[in-house]
């Protein structure tokens, strides 16, 4: 059960409700949370609370960040849908100025992450027996351990989460994992099969901790890539966008996938948008009819995207990111506390390892900083996301890092 005594009468109704009609996919910490704004949200009490997940990196300009609201409600006022069986006035603007922040060819617009990454993956498998000349039925892609593409059958297929696949085959062929971080084995697996389509990754891998690759990985992994004529796809749902103190989490090496994936803050976490970009060698493999959305693209997300880029660009969030990750890393390790076993990050997607025998402390501390005034959620059980909004200031990681550490002291 998600009741606990700490919670108001108020918040225990919420939950009763939820418990009752809602699947029971997610378990989340007891909060019920009813606005938001900046670094900020408040329950239905109107506690404060610091967001220090911002939706998975889905809210980097800050919850119901001024700009983003009002193209939101300006435009919902006058067209939100025509599906793509008509042109609408905002596609093309949203196209043109998409693959010019980003410097490709075309853009495919989707809703959420993974169907971006379905996306990708189509696209990626259309250019192999198109353009490659890979024999029918036999393009695969490789993608690496510890991933997290999304929770599609497809894309559960390739993943090594035993919870993630328990109980959903059978699975779809054509991947072939490979350990992250490792450019050797990807050498290995690109010369030992000619039918290799593309490389999926993450550069930073979130759900897994935050795992950051040895510097000079991403580099490496699009030399390669191209070497073999395989497709480098990066999946920046969660890294991208300023998330990382770079617009994406690849120009920390300057490189330049063949495939963009991008999701989350595209719409500054008001409604899902997602894109994928790629050239026209690649993107213009798939002709019409062969895939499709009928929310793709709608005037509404062209409208409300274009308006969070232009935010996180205008407003410095990559720099400030850069600037803040770095404190925020400082800061936790000063605290120099023994049961912090690990900090690791870059820009403002960082992790704190528990290192403590209790297998449930992480949740602890988690609740605890919850009861504190910050919100922060477990990975994989001892792993703890630090990843607040991207126009967070110093004083208020100074404030959120007295918090941690007064959890800290009140669990161990």
């Amino acid at each position: 059960m998600l009741i606990t005594n700490t919670l108001s009468e108020r918040s225990q109704e919420f939950l009763e409700k939820e418990e009752m009609y809602g699947a029971h996919n997610y378990h989340p910490l007891p909060v019920v949370l009813s606005k938001g704004s900046g670094v900020f949200v408040w329950d239905v009490d109107d506690k404060r609370y610091y967001d220090f997940l911002s939706g998975y990196s889905a809210v980097n300009q800050g919850h119901c960040h001024p700009r983003i609201i009002n193209v939101l409600i300006e435009q919902a006022q006058r067209l939100t849908l025509t599906s793509r069986a008509f042109h609408s006035d905002l596609m093309g603007e949203y196209c043109e100025f998409i693959t010019r922040y980003f410097g490709y060819d075309k853009v495919l617009p989707m809703n959420t992450g993974v169907e971006a990454v379905e996306t990708a993956l189509k696209l990626a498998r259309k250019w192999a027996y198109e353009v490659k000349g890979v024999a029918g039925n036999k393009a695969k892609i490789i993608v690496c351990e510890n991933n997290f593409h999304g929770r599609t059958l497809n894309v559960i297929s390739f993943s090594t989460d035993p919870s993630a696949k328990r109980n959903f085959g059978p699975f779809m062929p054509g991947y072939e994992v490979i350990p992250f971080n490792d450019t050797v084995a990807l050498e290995k697996a690109l010369r030992a099969d000619e039918n290799i389509a593309a490389f999926l990754v993450e550069p930073i891998q979130g759900e897994a901790g935050v795992m950051v690759p040895d510097e000079g990985y991403l580099s490496k992994v699009a030399a390669l890539c191209k070497e073999h004529n395989v497709l480098f796809i990066a999946d920046e749902i969660q890294t991208g966008l300023a998330r990382t103190g770079k617009m994406l989490a690849c120009d920390h090496e300057d490189v330049r996938p063949d495939i963009l994936i991008l999701g989350k803050a595209l719409s500054g976490g008001t409604m899902p948008i997602s894109a994928v970009l790629a050239d026209d060698e690649i993107m213009l493999t798939i002709k019409p009819g062969e895939h499709g959305s009928t929310y793709g693209g709608n005037p509404l997300a062209c409208r409300v995207a274009i308006e969070s880029l232009k935010v996180l660009k205008e407003e410095k969030m990559a720099e400030n990111a850069a600037l803040q990750g770095e404190y925020l890393r400082k800061k936790l390790a000063d605290l120099n506390h023994p049961h912090i076993g690990i900090i690791r990050g870059k820009g403002l997607l960082n992790a704190i390892v528990i290192d403590h025998p209790n297998k449930e402390s992480a949740w602890d501390l988690c609740v605890k900083m919850k009861d504190l005034g910050l919100l922060a959620k477990p990975t994989h059980g001892d792993k703890i996301r630090f990843a607040p909004p991207l126009l967070i200031t110093s004083e208020q990681i100074d404030e959120c890092v007295d918090i941690i550490y007064q959890s800290l002291q009140s669990i161990f």
